[in-house]
């Protein structure tokens, strides 16, 4: 049988939360929250450990916008950062602070502990230790358990949004505009796909830095949302622009575990495995605090020139060891697992995927192209990050669009929903064959490979043509393989995968000048450099 409700958020991370609390603000309007995790709260957002921007002490509008509008390299939209900055920080303070009573981290004094990170003038970042994220997530999770209109539904995977003309069984419904009306979902516990009806959808199911070998992000981090978008015809935006979180630990066995921005931001430095500091060369005005795609690329730089495995990152001769394990106990242990004492010696760090800049194209609001259908956090593009996302902004902008997008739908009257009989059950094909977790697991490494090697942090036409051709090739098996077996979330994620591959690979090949997170080799040096608003922030490779 089919599901209706009044609103449906596919994904439970700080946008869909924020989203469904904001919906469910009317007891009378029922909110289903639809996450493929069995804990709500094991979303991208659990994952994210620097923090997210308040107002510091000596801050203003006019300097946040300035500061992400520097970080975005010319392409941040002035409209989507002037609101991120007019009303992110206030939002933080009235539901973070206030209403869910996040426990974030205070000076002696009982105010609130701001921390500097890269590309920002001022200390504005907010956090609970190196776990922000995780407190934020539960915090919000908590709020949606209490509330009787809202129900999670947990071990869910989206398969496809439903749209009409498309699924629509009116011959007539091709010549009104494309109109989203839920989801079919996989719901794994009852092993059935379940239509789910509603008059508004929003997508919130982050990113896909799992396209690529080397990532910072979760196993759920695999494009569905921005697959599922791009297949209804949703207008999809600065695809090309992927960023690489320059210190991820690197230890071998080990997951590219984040080494958070504020390690540095709290005095670390960054150095060659010979004992050289080098961010100066490539960034004489921010040093180590240099943004994001600048470091990154510096240390892959330094790597390739000098056949460095790694560079280290040195925290233990600029903070004392309690006050190590007192700011960033998450870290702490967790390198302690892998045999590094970060108390008394340095990181080994490599750059790895980190945040999606592109995506879903929405407006003020979080509407995307496509009517009834919102979108929300790494799955959208806002505008705000342009093309290299500032530290620390990402939960800010989820918060803040997800919530938005909530007060939209609330306020409109002219979302309906459509008969249920208007729309087919979902029909499974082929001979409900298991899929073959062997072919998965090689298709799936053979997309992160092509990705890491041809689609990474520095780019040409000749590399990028390769991996067109490669994952053209791939995708036709996978398509094959997909629509004669039966229907898994591993299923659902390498087929979402493969398309978010491709779709970043093709906007990367279009575009041929460097600008931020996209780097292309064979482009001219002057394209990239002036860009940035900081004159220091030079690159000496061209």
């Amino acid at each position: 049988m089919p599901i209706e409700t009044d609103a449906l958020v596919i994904g439970c991370g700080i946008a869909g939360a924020a989203a469904a609390l904001r919906l469910a603000g009317d007891r009378q309007r029922q909110v289903l929250v639809v996450t493929r995790t069995a804990d709500a709260a094991d979303s991208n957002t659990n994952y994210a450990q620097g923090g997210i921007v308040g107002r510091g002490d000596g801050d203003s509008l006019e300097l946040l916008t300035r500061d992400v509008m520097a970080a975005g390299a010319g392409l941040c939209l002035p409209e989507a950062v002037h609101l991120l900055g007019q009303e992110g920080p206030d939002l933080v303070q009235r539901l973070l602070v206030e209403k869910a009573d996040i426990a974030f981290d205070r000076d002696s004094s009982g105010a609130l502990r701001c921390t500097l990170e890269g590309g920002h003038s001022v200390p504005r970042v907010l956090h609970v230790g190196d776990a922000t994220g995780r407190a934020i997530e539960q915090a919000l999770v908590d709020r949606l358990r209490e509330l009787p209109n809202v129900t999670l539904m947990t071990s869910a995977t989206a398969v496809d949004l439903i749209t009409s003309p498309h699924h629509s069984r009116d011959p007539l419904a091709v010549y009104r505009p494309t109109t989203c009306h839920g989801a079919y979902v996989l719901d794994r516990q009852a092993s059935t796909v379940r239509r789910v009806m509603a008059p508004a959808t929003i997508l919130a199911t982050g990113g896909l830095g799992r396209i690529y070998r080397f990532t910072t992000n979760p196993q759920g981090a695999r494009g569905d949302g921005l697959a599922m978008a791009y297949r209804a015809g949703a207008r999809v935006v600065n695809a090309e622009y992927v960023q690489f979180h320059p210190t991820t630990l690197a230890v071998p066995g080990a997951d590219n575990f984040l080494i958070s921005e504020a390690v540095r931001g709290e005095g670390g430095r960054l150095y060659t495995p010979d004992g050289r500091h080098f961010m100066d060369l490539y960034a004489p005005r921010w040093g180590d605090l240099a943004p994001r795609d600048i470091v990154a690329r510096a240390i892959h730089h330094e790597m390739i020139e000098h056949g460095y495995p790694h560079v280290w990152l040195d925290l233990a001769n600029h903070m004392e060891p309690a006050r190590i394990r007192e700011r960033f106990p998450t870290i702490h242990a967790t390198c302690l697992e892998t045999g590094v004492d970060i108390c008394a010696e340095p990181i080994p760090v490599v750059p790895a995927a980190h945040y999606f800049c592109g995506g879903v194209l929405v407006d003020g609001w979080g509407r995307t192209t496509i009517e009834g259908l919102y979108a929300a956090g790494e799955v959208s593009c806002t505008g705000v990050h342009g093309a290299n996302r500032l530290a620390s902004t990402s939960l800010l902008e989820g918060l803040l669009w997800g919530d938005r997008a909530g007060r939209d739908i609330a306020g409109r009257d002219d979302l309906e929903q459509v008969a249920n009989d208007e729309v087919p059950p979902w029909e499974d094909v082929g001979d409900n064959a298991l899929a073959d977790p062997v072919l998965v697991y090689r298709d799936r490494r053979s997309i992160q490979y092509v990705m890491w090697l041809y689609v990474g942090l520095a780019r040409s036409t000749r590399r990028l043509g390769r991996a067109l051709r490669d994952l053209n090739h791939i995708w036709e098996a996978i398509d094959g393989f997909y629509r004669a077996t039966q229907l898994s979330d591993d299923l659902i994620g390498l087929r979402n995968l493969a398309q978010a591959a491709w779709v970043v690979t093709r906007a990367a090949w279009q575009n041929r000048q460097s600008r931020g997170a996209h780097f292309r080799e064979d482009a001219q040096p002057e394209d990239f450099a002036s860009l940035y608003d900081h004159e220091a922030l030079e690159e000496p490779w061209g």
